[in-house]
């Protein structure tokens, strides 16, 4: 099987199409196709052509993730979410001819290898997700820990390293209540309205009426 043709993608100059036997096969991003030694009219086994199939599914699926991760931290289990969702196989639509094809998700091999590399990088890490969220959390609007702690176990962080960390941050439950108090209480002119949301957002009884007591 021959090597004919190598060409950047249109929409991605670092992704290169590789043809194979005057077909289509495969792409990879130029690091890969360098590393690999692979030139127009090298000549190679299915084997070796299916394993360059995974380097280039790798590859892809590593960019994606790490661009995922720089948004903002991601938890682990937000992670998995996430290659969850590219390992199902999907259905696109072929605007030039309107036909839908279906598209086989990621292998796991792949999904495996790219969480590794993010995680020894330290692009997936509990600890510094769960410090994130605490330090970025609504600090200006307020919220409360209990809020806080219910968001970051629904993002898979175990209570225990929540409560650990919750009892080393900054954040304190009268100071978020002042802040929401300050930004909700033109919306709510009752105070009996006012208190029951309060109470709804995470705020014990005793820190709602001390502060709204107070005013």
């Amino acid at each position: 099987m021959k090597i004919t043709a190598l060409s950047a993608q249109q929409k991605n100059k670092n992704r290169i199409n590789v043809f194979v036997d005057g077909k289509y096969r495969l792409s990879l991003d130029i690091a890969q196709i360098i590393d690999l030694g692979i030139k127009v009219g090298n000549e190679y086994s299915e084997d070796e052509i299916q394993k360059f199939e995974g380097e280039g599914q790798y590859g892809l699926l590593y960019a994606r993730a790490l661009e995922y991760c720089l948004v903002r931290p991601r938890s682990s289990r937000e992670m998995q979410d996430y290659f969850f969702r590219k390992r199902k196989t999907r259905k696109i639509l072929i605007r030039k001819t309107g036909e839908i094809k279906e598209v086989e998700g990621v292998s796991e091999s792949a999904v495996q290898k790219v969480y590794d590399r993010l995680t020894e990088r330290g692009y997936v890490d509990d600890d510094k997700f769960t410090m994130y969220w605490l330090q970025n959390r609504k600090t200006k609007n307020g919220m409360s820990k209990r809020m806080i702690k219910n968001e970051l176990m629904t993002k898979g962080i175990e209570e225990s390293k929540i409560d650990m960390f919750l009892a080393q941050s900054y954040r304190n439950d009268k100071e978020e209540i002042k802040k929401v108090i300050n930004k909700k209480q033109s919306r709510y002119k009752d105070s009996k309205k006012l208190f029951q949301y309060l109470l709804r957002q995470g705020f014990s009884y005793d820190d709602i009426l001390g502060e709204l007591g107070n005013r």
